[in-house]
């Protein structure tokens, strides 16, 4: 199957992978909050039993050195692309109110990023992660 959009994670290449892993359920979940097109339909297997849908498009991930993530940020910016953002300052927080206050605390320019995730047309989203590499 063939899809108009596609979708991109872009994780700080210093987390350790327990926070790359958190990162990335959290920052992956505001996609389909964004676009519940997103969720495919439920899963059953042979014997009957039902699982929930997941996304119904491949996720790409991509790893950044700080200095990348920041030009990634900017990038999205600059072509008015919704994303997701995580920064260092919610690895301290525990909820969603919390995560909100943290964010607003902080200036654009001054944000930590450490992970970003969006889903546009492929071409946009491929000049967005120019010269980022596939996480491996």
């Amino acid at each position: 199957m063939q899809f108009d959009t596609k979708i991109a994670i872009i994780l700080r290449d210093d987390l350790a992978t327990w926070q790359k892993l958190n990162v990335t359920a959290f920052i992956s979940g505001a996609l389909v909050g964004q676009s519940p097109d997103l969720i495919g339909d439920t899963y059953i297997d042979g014997s009957g039993q039902q699982y929930l849908p997941m996304i119904r498009q491949p996720i790409m991930i991509f790893i950044a050195d700080a200095e990348k993530i920041r030009k990634t940020y900017e990038r999205a910016i600059r072509r008015e692309v919704r994303f997701a953002l995580f920064t260092n300052e919610l690895f301290a927080t525990g909820n969603d109110v919390d995560n909100r206050q943290a964010v607003l605390a902080v200036k654009s320019e001054d944000l930590d990023v450490v992970g970003m995730a969006l889903r546009d047309d492929k071409k946009t989203v491929d000049k967005i992660v120019k010269g980022l590499k596939l996480h491996g």
